[in-house]
């Protein structure tokens, strides 16, 4: 797909967008692998979303982020195997007919957890939207195929509970709450919002577990912090968004991506994100 002597264009897509750091790590990646090729960030919510991909049928491909990860299943002519599971995608290549969804967030998940050596026996997931459900996908992936979702409004969770049935994963789903007892699993990843999950930052949380903030900005968040003062191994957010842009890169350059150059971008325009 990739041509080193074409000058060919990708974006990322979403609302907001203008925070996004995808940009920094597709354009270091396409420097280091000497292509000539453009990135940028697009402001693009879910009705804008047929006009703006209408506007770009040549380009090479679009990563895409909040409120998006659904309604590129809609747009996409093909929906590739792990989009499918999932039920979200954040990735859009161009195909024979028309637009592909894929979905690199699991991959992401999956390498940022290796390369903390995370092993868990047991999972629990705060918060039930689109993140969430790669993340029930990727914990599948790492051996659990039972896990717990906290969620702010159970009702709401439908999306997850069809993710984890078309895996077959055993989901619990219950509310997020500060003694909700699931938050004593062996790994517990947070999908809410910044500042959401200050509540539980006073939780006696164990050496024996894992927290997985997919905040990264800033770093350590409040949650994070508190569970590394207790003596729980944590992981950041940044590690996720690092592997599923070089996961996106290879798809749409069809080149190996260089990790260790994005990894280097990464940590200079955010310093300190526990890369």
């Amino acid at each position: 797909m990739g041509n080193d002597s074409a000058r060919r264009r990708a974006a990322v897509l979403g609302r907001p967008v203008a925070h996004s750091l995808s940009p920094v790590l597709h354009r270091a990646a396409y420097a280091d692998l000497g292509l000539d090729w453009s990135y940028e960030a697009i402001d693009c919510g879910i009705d804008d979303l047929i006009g703006v991909l209408a506007e770009r049928e040549d380009w090479a491909g679009f990563s895409a982020t909040m409120p998006l990860k659904h309604a590129l299943l809609d747009v996409a002519a093909d929906v590739r195997p792990v989009a499918a599971a999932v039920g979200a995608a954040n990735t859009l290549l161009p195909g024979p007919d028309g637009w592909i969804a894929d979905n690199t967030d699991v991959a992401g998940v999956v390498a940022a957890l290796g390369e903390h050596g995370v092993e868990p026996g047991s999972a629990t997931v705060l918060g039930a939207g689109g993140t969430a459900q790669a993340m029930v996908a990727a914990l599948l992936a790492l051996g659990v195929g039972e896990c717990t979702v906290l969620a702010r409004d159970p009702r709401r969770a439908a999306p997850v509970l069809d993710t984890a049935e078309r895996l077959d994963v055993r989901l619990t789903v219950d509310r997020l709450a500060p003694d909700a007892s699931a938050l004593a699993a062996d790994l517990v990843i947070s999908t809410l919002p910044p500042g959401a999950a200050d509540a539980y930052t006073e939780r006696d949380w164990q050496p024996r577990q894992t927290v997985f903030d997919v905040v990264y900005a800033p770093w350590p968040t409040a949650l994070a912090a508190r569970a590394g003062e207790r003596g729980a191994r944590v992981v950041s957010g940044a590690l996720m968004l690092l592997h599923q842009a070089a996961a996106q890169v290879s798809l749409m350059t069809g080149r190996d991506a260089p990790v260790s150059a994005m990894r280097l971008a990464l940590a200079e325009i955010a310093p300190g994100s526990g890369i």
